[in-house]
């Protein structure tokens, strides 16, 4: 790490980006040293041509120019490459802290230098770092598309139906159980549409077409605060075009 790189520094869970043209406009580059980055830093790609390195650091040196921002705010700004470069450091830097004590018997673990796992060198476990799929359903009816929103989406945006994966599911099993328990409603005919990897908290994002089989929509109040059915020719707000959400929606409308 003496060599110079570019640098995906997290400072109170967002990400430093640069204003100098000169420096890539994203990341800084420089050495560890620059930074204030420890032995911890991890590889988690290439930027422009240099090695990219991922670090945590709890304040940024005062000989930077440039401002902290979310992760998702990097799209923006950046574009896709930049975005999916910081949410896989930001995955592997979650990983890394989450699994700094073995969970079976409290030692203290450190990184394998030749590959992304956190061993205990007492008992032996090994952490590597976790995937969470996640199947997402968009489910049409003729001309409509069933949309829903969470409590937690911004106001107003719509989304297609998502949830996690439980053990000993499959993925079509998740698919009909989400949709079951989060509207009420049937699906048939499920079919692949793609994956993207989304690091909020750790997810793999499946996402799946379905047609409508039955029943009418029942919001589960929990989960969904509103849901409906929506012609393709007039859709709510939908989320922004990074998500494989609005990747599949966009689509469907196609």
């Amino acid at each position: 790490m003496n060599e110079s790189a570019y640098w995906l520094l997290r400072c109170g869970n967002e990400i430093f980006t640069t204003t100098d043209p000169d420096r890539g406009n994203t990341f800084p580059l420089g050495c560890a040293s620059d930074f204030g980055a420890t032995a911890k830093a991890l590889l988690v790609g290439n930027w422009l041509g240099h090695a990219c390195y991922a670090a945590e650091i709890d304040k940024l040196p005062e000989s930077l120019t440039g401002e902290l921002l979310p992760v998702r705010a990097l799209f923006s700004l950046a574009g896709t490459e930049a975005f999916l470069l910081a949410a896989r450091a930001t995955q592997l830097m979650d990983w890394q802290k989450n699994h700094r004590y073995c969970g079976r018997c409290s030692t203290t673990t450190a990184m394998k230098p030749d590959e992304y796992v956190m061993a205990c060198p007492s008992c032996g476990l090994l952490a590597y770092p976790r995937i969470s799929p996640v199947v997402m359903v968009l489910i049409s009816r003729g001309d409509e598309l069933l949309l829903a929103r969470s409590p937690h989406f911004k106001p107003g945006v719509f989304s297609a139906l998502a949830g996690f994966v439980e053990a000993g599911e499959t993925l079509e099993q998740c698919a009909t159980r989400e949709v079951r328990e989060e509207v009420g409603v049937e699906i048939t005919n499920l079919r692949y549409f793609k994956s993207q990897p989304w690091p909020f908290p750790d997810s793999l994002m499946i996402a799946f077409f379905a047609d409508y089989a039955g029943g009418t929509i029942t919001p589960e109040p929990s989960e969904i605060e509103e849901a409906g059915w929506f012609p393709r020719s007039a859709l709510p707000l939908l989320p922004d075009p990074v998500s494989i959400a609005r990747q599949l929606i966009d689509a469907a409308c196609r």
